[in-house]
């Protein structure tokens, strides 16, 4: 049995920031109920030297929305980093997911031996379809998915396991 590339990708990537949509409004809940302004919570991190709370969904999203647009063929939409409140956090994810949903699973699949380019700041990454989506794409949202969930349940927001894997179980 294989798994096609379609769904190696946009079904666990739409389900983590899904996943990750459903924490947020728990957070935007939890600073209204204990009266907390929204912005410590949007700019906290777990350490001095981590991106706090709206970066990580924003490379959440960008990694997610590039790797969809790129394993596509597709030159990926560019969003403005400008995020400073739940509502537009929530908003970003959501414009995210609609993008992911409207790619085809045929724009995807057969792109394991695609060759995807990368550019970084200093240097550009060459990958082949596969390597990228297994080797960077899930392992970076995954990441910045589970640091988003950790700045906020280290600030108290009551959110669990079952939040961020959602409903599986």
């Amino acid at each position: 049995m294989t798994i096609s590339m379609y769904a190696a990708s946009v079904p666990p990537i739409t389900r983590s920031l899904t996943n990750l949509r459903t924490i947020l409004n728990k957070a935007a809940i939890h600073a209204e109920a204990k009266k907390i302004d929204p912005s410590v919570l949007i700019s906290s991190r777990l350490y001095p030297d981590m991106f706090p709370l709206s970066r990580q969904i924003q490379i959440a999203t960008d990694t997610a929305k590039g790797a969809v647009s790129r394993l596509a063929g597709l030159e990926p939409p560019k969003y403005e980093d400008n995020e400073t409140t739940f509502p537009e956090l929530i908003a970003r994810l959501d414009k995210t997911i609609t993008l992911i949903e409207s790619i085809k699973p045929e724009q995807i699949d057969g792109s394991e031996d695609r060759t995807i380019t990368l550019p970084m700041r200093d240097r550009t990454l060459t990958f082949k379809g596969l390597p990228y989506l297994l080797d960077y794409v899930l392992p970076n949202v995954y990441f910045h998915v589970t640091t988003a969930y950790a700045i906020l349940r280290h600030n108290g927001v009551d959110i669990g396991k079952k939040d961020f894997l959602g409903n599986i179980y």
